[in-house]
């Protein structure tokens, strides 16, 4: 279909031909305008050649009132004329020895494809017809064979005409066409090249991205099937490389300047500084101009063999552009005798070089034409001819001019590259037909029955046969060429674009590939030798987002490219340790990360230390606190004789005594690197030390409440039986009889109240319930440490950076009854000793017990919010705090007033002392338990007293 679309579109010419009534008639459609060499007289076979001289195809209207006419060309290309001169001197060079071919000449028919699909059929046309006129399916030529056909130029001129030229079988040789799409044989069984498969080099192209981390790029291609294949090839690899494509833009074959404008504008908005272009110079050559007038600098640019090279691209001023260019080059050779022939120009020769003659030399080999010219010159100036043009015209070419002296891409023989593969192409071509002559009778390969093929009238088939198989070395760079599926071996040059000291372009060669070698040895280049855009030696950066640095992961931007991302670092406890890491990794339970989250380092173990500076504090602390309780027992037994001391059981002062010195002591046990002794140790000994501590407290307050009860028993007594003598007294002194006697209730009650068993606890009481109560506490951290004991654990949850070593309760059930026990001490002595708090003369042992156990409290309710809130080994140093404040309090409410009257003030020290103090004017009787005989003493005396006065 795509070749009936290609003959309909690009007006294949043909002849109709058809049978009315007996006779036959055949109609010429139209003619080709085709120009080139040709050379076919009194050659025994020859060989077809296409280059695209000219650029374009000249514009012509549209107009269909008269006979269509082929279009010419316009655009002459020198470096392309070049190839077509070097098909020219290979021939030459082939019919001048003797090894090869020595008894054919060989000649040419050569077509300009004007770099377009419809100039290139055209001439295919023509090469399979034999004449001018195009007769598909018919060859009418008479001469000699055509061999093959050397080009068509571009990959998308030889998809054209190898589709028509496989058709019959017809071989083709291409020099300058590689894309990939080539090598299918299914498509295109009879094409074959001189120049590598692009698959090799967008491969290359590849890998130079990946060999400097470039990781953002963007391409440009030609709108044909080189540069659409080549650049697809290229971004396959890349991006399965993860390489990201900033924008991916397309050449317009036919030219428009907007699209070009638009291509610029993508570039200079583009953040990557590295751009891929698979394009031929040709249709490449408006962007670098547009580039140029916007002064588009500081872009890298990749170039593909088509343009590496090229004169047409290496214009005055295009260093600030292109300067530091890497590119691929085929391999180039020097081909000595070509710069000769070259310059051995005869411009009268044919239209081709007449046209080349002109356009190199800016002037006109028609005598007529240089007339014309010039009389429209003079006539434009002042209206009037000269002598000058009535004799020799300006703008007339001699024809002598000396190509030699002409610096220009026609003549320059250093970059033989395209040239080399033309040269190369040409000598296959001839070394096919060798062996094809040359076969002996009897060995040929054709038909089963080895038959040889004529040289003189040969199928193209046989041709093919031989070109696939031909194998031979190149004159003078003895480079030996043979087709591997119609291919060669891919090799490359690595070329730089160097800024010369005048300001010019020169073509350095920095590496090699070479598709054949191992993975690793395919690319060699010096990375030193490279000079990049604007003369800088260190290679460019061209990524999207700058890589994540170790401590750091990526993450992607929504709608972007993979390469865009954003650098998130690694929350605390996460580390990544490699550069773009995609996610962070978690520390185990002991490790943390370190600051610049790149690696997990061991958590800081911490736990109170005995010697660090506050462990050391609450060590003397606990220590004064210790020695103080002990110089106390100290000076209680100094003065377990005086009033003071046996007016309170001294056995529960020793026990309390004794209990705050545990306690005391017991705050150093939670010091230090928690153990398994320590935690049960520190843990049960507190319990224990409260729990003796509170209960003797308890027994003292209970005897104390009795006491307060039995007195306000006394109180009421008296009073009643007070007023009862009264009443009487005054009964008896309105009656007149003077000897009115109290009742002996009076008495008896008196006498009760007197009683020194009053107390119905005694000393043994206290004792006993200050024991059980003590006893209750032991069974039940016995049954603790048996169950679940308290044991050291590493507490790595309460904060992140550190391993906190702390005492795990082992049952939160038991640590809470344990301790609620000893609460509900506490709350038993506080409420016995208030209830006994106006026992009051000089000394009130029950105020004091009041007060220690509301100071005890007060540190016990301010320790819970204080210790929820802290972590580590606060939480231990508020603990312990609570412990001394405690323990202080308790020490100082209960034994600082006694030891105050035993040290300061001995002399109150006295059973005088202990009794109570003056009765309130109210008349309430008040007293301790020091004082409660005597109060009783008192009162009966004055029930007698006041009866005997009645």
């Amino acid at each position: 279909m795509e070749i009936i679309r290609l003959l309909l579109e690009l007006h294949v010419f043909f002849f109709l031909c058809g049978s009315v009534s007996a006779d036959s008639t055949c109609k010429l459609k139209a003619k080709f305008n085709l120009s080139g060499y040709k050379n076919v007289e009194k050659k025994q076979v020859v060989i077809g050649g296409m280059f695209p001289v000219h650029k374009r195809i000249a514009s012509s209207d549209a107009n269909t009132s008269r006979v269509p006419v082929s279009s010419g060309c316009d655009g002459f290309n020198f470096r392309t004329f070049r190839w077509t001169q070097t098909m020219l001197f290979a021939i030459y060079e082939i019919n001048k020895r003797t090894d090869l071919l020595p008894n054919t000449d060989l000649g040419y028919v050569i077509y300009d494809s004007c770099f377009t699909i419809s100039k290139a059929v055209e001439g295919t046309l023509t090469y399979l017809t034999g004449q001018d006129e195009a007769v598909p399916n018919y060859r009418c030529g008479t001469g000699a064979p055509l061999a093959a056909l050397v080009g068509s130029g571009g990959s998308d001129l030889s998809i054209a005409t190898a589709r028509i030229l496989g058709l019959y079988h017809f071989p083709q040789v291409g020099y300058s066409s590689s894309c990939s799409a080539l090598e299918s044989k299914f498509q295109f069984p009879t094409f074959l090249r001189t120049i590598p498969n692009d698959k090799h080099q967008s491969t290359a192209m590849a890998q130079l991205v990946l060999h400097f981390g470039w990781t953002w790029v963007g391409t440009i291609a030609a709108d044909d099937d080189y540069g659409k294949y080549g650049i697809k090839d290229f971004k396959e690899q890349v991006e399965e490389a993860g390489v990201c494509i900033a924008f991916s833009e397309t050449l317009p074959k036919v030219s428009s300047p907007e699209d070009i404008r638009r291509i610029v504008q993508t570039i200079v908005e583009a953040t990557t500084k590295i751009i891929v272009v698979f394009s031929s110079d040709v249709d490449l050559s408006p962007l670098i101009t547009e580039l140029l007038n916007h002064n588009v600098t500081n872009r890298t640019w990749i170039a593909s063999e088509a343009w590496v090279t090229s004169a047409l691209i290496n214009q005055p001023g295009v260093s600030s552009v292109l300067g530091g260019t890497l590119g691929f080059g085929i391999k180039r050779a020097n081909i000595p005798g070509l710069q000769r022939h070259l310059l051995d120009l005869d411009p009268y020769d044919d239209q081709l070089t007449e046209e080349f003659w002109e356009s190199v030399f800016n002037c006109t080999l028609s005598y007529r034409k240089a007339v014309r010219q010039a009389k429209q010159t003079v006539k434009e100036v002042n209206g009037t001819l000269s002598r000058a043009v009535r004799g020799v015209p300006d703008g007339l070419c001699t024809g002598r001019e000396s190509l030699a002296q002409l610096n220009n891409t026609y003549s320059d023989v250093s970059q033989l590259r395209i040239t080399y593969s033309v040269y190369k192409a040409v000598y296959a071509v001839a070394h096919a037909l060798h062996n094809l002559e040359h076969c002996e009778a009897g060995q040929g390969p054709f038909n089963g029955k080895n038959d040889c093929a004529d040289i003189t009238n040969f199928e193209p088939w046989q041709l093919m046969y031989y070109l696939k198989n031909v194998r031979f070395n190149v004159p003078h760079t003895d480079e030996e060429v043979y087709f591997d599926n119609g291919d060669v071996e891919a090799f490359y040059d690595i070329i730089n674009w160097k800024v010369d000291s005048n300001g010019g372009i020169s073509y350095i060669t920095v590496g090699q590939y070479n598709g054949s070698a191992a993975l690793e040895d395919r690319m060699i280049i010096m990375n030193d030798s490279i000079v990049w855009n604007n003369d800088v030696l260190e290679p460019p950066r061209s990524v999207c987002s700058e890589n994540c640095q170790p401590g750091t992961r990526k993450g992607i931007r929504q709608g972007e490219p993979v390469c865009c991302f954003d650098c998130i670092p690694c929350a605390d406890g996460e580390i990544s340790n490699t550069t773009n890491a995609r996610e962070c990794v978690l520390c185990s339970g002991d490790d943390w990360s370190n600051e610049a989250h790149d690696a997990c380092v061991p958590k800081i173990i911490e736990f109170l230390a005995f010697g660090e500076p506050l462990g050391i504090t609450l060590i003397v602390i606990s220590a004064f606190g210790a020695l103080v309780t002990i110089a106390v027992g100290v000076v209680f037994v100094l003065n377990i004789g005086t009033p003071l001391v046996k007016a309170n059981d001294a056995t529960l002062s020793f026990s309390l005594l004794f209990s705050l010195v545990v306690t005391f002591l017991c705050s150093i046990v939670f010091l230090g690197e928690p153990q398994h002794w320590s935690c049960m140790t520190s843990q049960v000994g507190l319990a224990l030390g409260f729990a003796v501590c509170l209960s003797s407290i308890m027994g003292k307050a209970a005897v104390l409440m009795l006491r307060a009860q039995a007195l306000k028993a006394a109180r009421a007594k008296h009073k009643a039986a007070a007023k009862a003598a009264k009443a009487a007294a005054e009964a008896a002194a309105n009656s007149g009889n003077p000897d009115v006697i109290a009742t002996n209730t009076i008495n008896n009650d008196a006498n009760a109240f007197a009683n020194p068993e009053v107390d119905v606890l005694t000393c043994a009481h206290q004792r006993a319930i200050a024991t059980t109560a003590t006893l209750i506490q032991a069974i039940a951290c016995t049954v603790w440490l048996i169950t679940l004991p308290p044991h050291p654990v590493k507490n790595t949850s309460a904060q992140n950076i550190k391993i906190i070593l702390e005492c795990d309760e082992g049952s939160v059930v038991f640590i809470c009854c344990i301790f609620a026990y000893d609460i509900l001490l506490a709350l038993l002595a506080f409420v016995f000793a208030f209830i006994a708090r106006k026992l009051e003369d000089h000394f009130s042992e029950a105020k004091c017990v009041t007060f220690g156990m509301l100071v005890f409290f007060i540190v016990w309710i301010s320790f819970v919010p204080a210790y929820l809130s802290t972590r580590g080994k606060f939480m231990v140093a508020v603990q312990i705090f609570a412990i001394l404040a405690s323990s202080f309090g308790l020490l100082t409410c209960i034994f600082l007033p006694k030891c105050y009257v035993l040290l300061v003030k001995p002399e109150r020290n006295t059973e005088e002392m202990m009794r109570p103090r003056a009765k309130p004017r109210d008349g309430t009787l008040t007293g301790t338990s020091a004082s409660l005989a005597t109060a009783a003493t008192e009162v009966n005396a004055s029930i007698a007293s006041t009866a005997i006065d009645d």
